[in-house]
């Protein structure tokens, strides 16, 4: 998930796109090449045990972002907050005033991979 501030959003567009870019190239490259993330990891000392990081790199799905549904997801969560009293609006009324997929809808068609 990533948020931004709607006010930054308005006005740093390129900004934004940029920043959504590098992190759907990582989530490509973690996906795909899982060996060079985890030697990178650990040649960076961000971690220290090389096969935990394989390990972990390997069994989570970073390609996923282009088979789900951002909306869908947004309206069940929204769905579950509201019904345990963390939120108080709609699931319908976050869809509307609080989502934005632009950016998203229009790098999904410039990285298809």
């Amino acid at each position: 998930m990533i948020a931004g501030h709607n006010d930054f959003v308005r006005r740093h567009p390129a900004a934004v796109k940029r920043a959504l870019r590098a992190l759907l190239k990582s989530l490509d490259i973690c996906g795909t090449q899982p060996e060079r993330v985890a030697r990178e990891l650990v040649d960076k000392s961000l971690t220290t045990r090389y096969d935990y990081t394989l390990q972990t790199l390997t069994g989570l799905p970073y390609a996923k972002w282009r088979e789900y549904q951002a909306e869908d997801s947004v309206r069940f969560y929204a769905l579950r907050m509201q019904e345990t009293g963390l939120i108080k609006s709609s699931p319908q009324k976050i869809m509307a005033q609080a989502t934005n997929w632009r950016f998203l809808n229009e790098l999904k068609k410039e990285l298809k991979g």
